[in-house]
């Protein structure tokens, strides 16, 4: 039986662009992402479960399932159509309505800025690679942070790891380029400094509140104990996690740490990224004054040593078997006969979960707090014949990932929250619609919402909190 505290946060989480469909409604400016998927012609982000103009009833349901704590993100271009310049009014009040009907509903808005959905403008301009997007990002924020004073919690960009891998080394989100390495560690710097200089000019306006950063962490493992392997599982880390950890929460970037990197872009004949000692100073200034970090936790990575050419083949349709994951001089991933696989051939490994609070307790003390702002299990799925949703599987992986928590949390990691990913069923961005993660199962075509059996377990779950 899961011991949570009471006052141990169990909220819930949507993005923008996954979420609220309307991409071309009341002047909201395009996206990095309406292009590509257009000319890829597979699905479109309309009406994905129409948060837009469904909001009151997702937030009345988060009511009734107790759920006070929602994580949302800003859509940038609703605000400012080009990235910058012309401000959308329409685009200003929806998000003043949305947060006031949340306060009415008693629900918390953790709010991002930057959730993988770049205003198509700047996008066309070089996107994080150019480094005039850091200062039309934190305009975004400034305005953000004096217009919408009924947000409290406030997260910088969601996933820079994600983001950078699967746009220049995976091929997976615009502009689809494949193992350009020089590319992924200048973006993930550029991002770290755009975070860093938006966290500083919070403490400048002294805005009320609270400022972080939110981490995709996939844990990585040697898949054995030979030092080959330790190598390669060092070198992903590098590339997917420590790079952005150190910038963020550290501050700096060691010279063991430039190493790795140099090597990473040496042996693919890739030149060296620009870091400034500017850029540094905001960095390190930056890094004491976050309030918390968000990790967002889905699976872990067991490495191998790996000396062929780079290959990725994403698994976007939910055929077990067929994703394959090599990097060159880097590493490629093991799959794992041991442990469980999803449908998209991520392992489930509840423990990577509790490594990675523990080596973020570890490494960087000046953490004060954690949240878990992402963790939940897509599945195929549809009502049985009496229109319910038995999602047993998700409710398994959700309790075996908050065990976890709770088992660092007596061990003195400051975890304070958990968000499940996600509220409701959502537009997947490299998977569509076919891949479900929400407490509450959405009919595409009516909007109709079901709680499934994980939205009532969850409610219960919350219920219960303080009284074991």
């Amino acid at each position: 039986m899961l011991n949570l505290p009471k006052e141990f946060i169990l909220g819930a989480a949507t993005a923008a662009y996954q979420s609220e469909g309307a991409t071309k409604v009341d002047g909201k400016g395009r996206v990095l992402w309406d292009y590509f998927l257009e000319e890829q012609g597979r699905f479109s982000p309309d009406p994905a479960c129409d948060f837009y103009h469904q909001y009151p009833l997702d937030l009345k349901n988060c009511k009734e399932f107790n759920i006070t704590s929602l994580r949302v993100s800003i859509a940038w271009s609703r605000i400012f159509p080009d990235g910058s310049g012309r401000i959308e009014p329409k685009g200003v009040a929806f998000y003043h309505q949305l947060f006031k009907e949340m306060r009415t509903n008693g629900i918390e808005p953790y709010v991002t800025l930057h959730h993988f959905d770049t205003p198509e403008v700047l996008f066309s301009q070089g996107d994080w690679l150019n480094k005039e997007m850091i200062d039309h990002f934190v305009n975004f924020a400034v305005f953000c942070f004096k217009e919408f004073s009924e947000v409290r919690y406030w997260i910088t960009i969601n996933e820079p790891t994600t983001l950078a891998k699967q746009q220049r080394i995976t091929g997976t989100f615009p502009p689809g380029e494949k193992f350009q390495f020089h590319k992924c560690f200048q973006q993930q710097h550029y991002m770290n400094v755009a975070h860093a200089r938006v966290v500083n000019k919070f403490r400048e306006l002294s805005i009320h509140g609270e400022i972080g950063i939110v981490h995709a962490i996939q844990t990585v493992y040697p898949y054995t104990d030979k030092e080959s392997d330790r190598n390669a599982a060092l070198r992903q880390d590098v590339l997917e996690n420590k790079f952005l950890l150190d910038g963020t929460l550290k501050g700096s970037y060691s010279p063991e740490l430039l190493a790795i990197v140099d090597t990473i872009l040496t042996e693919n004949q890739q030149k060296r990224i620009s870091i400034t000692e500017r850029d540094l100073a905001e960095l390190e200034q930056a890094a004491r004054k976050v309030d918390f970090v968000g990790v967002n936790y889905y699976y872990s990575k067991f490495i191998e040593a790996y000396d062929g050419p780079s290959e990725f083949i994403h698994n976007g349709t939910g055929t077990k078997g067929i994703a394959k994951r090599k990097i060159a001089n880097v590493g490629q991933e093991v799959f794992r006969n041991d442990l469980p696989m999803t449908d998209w051939d991520w392992p489930i490994y509840p423990k990577g979960l509790g490594d990675t609070l523990k080596r973020i307790h570890n490494d960087y003390p000046q953490v004060k707090a954690i949240y878990i702002t992402e963790n939940g299990l897509g599945m195929r799925e549809s009502p049985d014949q009496s229109g319910n949703i038995n999602d047993s599987a998700r409710i398994e992986y959700i309790e075996s990932h908050l065990k976890e928590v709770a088992k660092v949390m007596k061990e003195g990691v400051p975890v304070k929250g958990y968000f499940v990913w996600s509220l409701q069923d959502m537009f997947s961005w490299t998977n569509g619609y076919n891949k479900r993660y929400g407490l509450f199962y959405v009919d595409f075509e009516t909007q109709e919402r079901i709680p499934k059996q994980s939205a009532y377990w969850y409610k219960e779950l919350i219920e219960r909190k303080g009284k074991i």
